[in-house]
């Protein structure tokens, strides 16, 4: 009889313990404290967005003269990297632009250039012949060495800045010439940030009064292209001068 009365009083003190433990709080032991291996957090902002390679580090492929299909003899590959060679005498015949168009996304790309060089990328390019080059259609990430190049600079001349609009703020870390640069461009919705070496260096609203202001009034008022469409063409663009790209990435938001 005893020995029947003990094991009903095992048995049901196992319920107890098992009914008490299934209505623990998710995340928390039986003492009400947060167990750190089980807590969640939330998703990013990007989950499920795609990450497509744009430069493959072998090859042009996927990427054409801007208006000018065929053969590319300004760019080419050296070891690993895209390398403009400066052929083209000015900004306009030598930029490249990707076969694919773009509308929001996550930009991402390493980048140095030799002394005094000038180069940028660019996004929403327009490719037609109604334009000779994609500066005349595409917001810019300038890419320039701020240091070496031979004349003065505007601060919205200089790398990272949204050329001839938002200059780069006080968080900016440009490498010298000649060594490699991380940078970054979000386009979401109108949103814009231009990031160099982990820092957000640009950021503006493209409906903002201010920025309407600053396109109605400065370099692009005689461009009437300018930033017009929301979709369009990536572009490296050739000034002359030599630069270098690698790790061409674009995330789709």
């Amino acid at each position: 009889m005893k020995k029947k009365l003990v094991r009903n009083l095992v048995i049901y003190s196992s319920l107890i313990i098992s009914f008490m433990s299934c209505n623990t709080p998710s995340g928390e032991n039986n003492e009400g404290k947060k167990d750190s291996a089980i807590v969640s957090t939330p998703a990013a902002s990007t989950a499920g967005a795609v990450t497509e390679t744009l430069f493959d580090g072998t090859s042009l492929a996927g990427w054409h003269l801007f208006n000018t299909p065929g053969e590319i003899k300004n760019w080419t590959v050296q070891d690993g990297a895209l390398v403009c060679l400066g052929a083209a005498k000015d900004a306009h015949g030598g930029d490249l632009v990707t076969d694919k168009d773009f509308e929001n996304f996550e930009l991402s790309w390493d980048w140095k250039v030799d002394k005094g060089s000038n180069s940028g990328v660019m996004y929403h390019v327009i490719e037609s012949p109604d334009y000779k080059a994609p500066y005349e259609t595409g917001p810019e990430y300038q890419v320039i060495d701020d240091v070496g190049f031979p004349d003065k600079l505007e601060p919205w001349q200089m790398a990272g800045a949204d050329y001839a609009m938002t200059q780069a703020n006080e968080k900016k870390k440009l490498m010298p010439a000649g060594e490699w640069n991380t940078s970054k461009i979000i386009y979401n919705k109108g949103h814009v940030e231009h990031w160099l070496n982990g820092e957000k260096i640009v950021e503006f609203e493209r409906s903002s009064d201010d920025w309407k202001a600053k396109r109605a009034k400065g370099k692009w008022k005689d461009f009437p292209g300018y930033a017009s469409v929301n979709k369009g063409k990536i572009a490296l663009q050739d000034h002359g001068n030599k630069a270098y790209y690698r790790n061409i990435t674009i995330k789709v938001l």
